[in-house]
């Protein structure tokens, strides 16, 4: 039994054509999806750059919002102090003004009583 191999034709029909156009297709179609990662890689990328300085200059502005609240804190604090030690001294104040009325209404009386030593009549 001799079996002898299969000749090689090469034939132009439609099913060549079509799978010859399909792989040209697919090539094709491949080389774009490539490009597209590159492009959008690249976009990323640009995207990334902008996402942190733009978290860069937020975090400067928190910094500088925590430095005005560290400020504000101590402006308070001194603004509480002040009012304590501007109360102690209407305390203090409204106390000399009674010693002063006191210390006035003595000498009055002093002035009376010397008035009437000298005045006899």
């Amino acid at each position: 039994m001799n079996v002898s191999a299969p000749k090689f034709q090469w034939v132009w029909n439609l099913n060549t054509i079509t799978v010859l156009i399909g792989f040209a297709a697919g090539f094709v179609a491949w080389g774009y999806t490539i490009s597209e990662m590159q492009t959008g890689r690249a976009q990323n990328a640009a995207n990334i750059v902008r996402l942190e300085t733009r978290v860069g200059s937020l975090e400067a502005s928190t910094r500088m919002i925590d430095n005005h609240e560290l400020r504000i804190g101590v402006i308070e604090a001194q603004i509480r102090d002040t009012s304590d030690a501007m109360r102690s001294l209407e305390t203090t104040l409204n106390s000399l003004a009674a010693d002063l009325r006191v210390t006035r209404e003595i000498l009055e009386r002093l002035e009376r009583s010397q008035t009437a030593s000298i005045d006899p009549q």
